[in-house]
């Protein structure tokens, strides 16, 4: 399996741990490197996606936390399976595999959706996902360069390092992320009298409907700027309120 030299020099930067993430660096220069529009990795715990620790801005992003909110999607399936996905046209997956995601996924101009496992043995670290508007396959250097990044950074994450570190931690803003996200979790599900699970959906549909980001919303819950408040018997709130 070789390595174009762009990914020789990425896979330089991910082994000189200058940056002060878990994950050094450029992802948007891995993109180009890939030929995709984006690209993100995200560990797991139990087989859940639970934080982002790499990503390029915008869409990338946003898919990690529609899989996160949702538990559904390539990601999700990567980390479960331990294997690779590897969806070059959305277009052609049946509705009911993720029933809410693909909508989702067409509204945000996603075309098609390749994840690697960061797998040790029998052991899933995470998942390394790349994003295109466009459908079509990866080239095959381009899968070869996938596979080898996803190998290097599964490497990084076992190091550990002051990156590890600092995630294991909770440190700075990144880390804390879904860490937010859990917590104002826990928080609507007792305003709203619902499972965590729903919660989460709740927080999801009230970032969607508004257009905020997801982590902008949890920081309001948290902050107890945003309730969800629950009257009757119905399984969602009644209404919203800020205050």
């Amino acid at each position: 399996m070789a390595t174009s030299s762009g990914m020789a020099r990425l896979l330089r930067d991910l082994s000189s741990r200058s940056g002060p993430g878990l994950i050094t660096g450029d992802p948007l220069e891995c993109a180009r490197i890939l030929g995709v529009d984006g690209v993100a990795v995200s560990l797991s715990t139990d087989g859940a996606l639970n934080e982002v620790v790499w990503s390029s801005p915008g869409v990338s992003e946003r898919l990690e936390d529609e899989q996160f909110v949702l538990g559904e999607g390539p990601g999700v399936e990567s980390t479960v399976s331990c294997e690779v996905v590897v969806e070059p046209d959305l277009t052609l997956i049946r509705p009911g595999r993720w029933p809410v995601l693909l909508p989702t996924l067409a509204g945000m101009g996603v075309g098609a959706l390749f994840c690697f496992p960061l797998r040790i043995g029998g052991v899933c670290l995470g998942v390394l996902t790349a994003q295109r508007a466009l459908a079509g396959p990866l080239s095959p250097a381009a899968m070869d360069d996938a596979l080898i990044l996803a190998a290097a950074v599964t490497a990084v994450v076992l190091d550990g390092g002051q990156g590890a570190e600092q995630f294991a931690a909770g440190e700075g803003p990144a880390y804390l992320h879904r860490a937010v996200v859990h917590q104002a979790g826990g928080m609507i599900s007792v305003q709203a009298r619902v499972t965590v699970a729903q919660a989460l959906v709740l927080l999801r549909a009230h970032a969607y409907r508004y257009e905020l980001a997801l982590l902008q919303v949890a920081e309001d819950v948290v902050a107890r700027r945003l309730r969800f408040d629950h009257i009757g018997d119905g399984p969602g709130p009644s209404f919203v309120r800020r205050g």
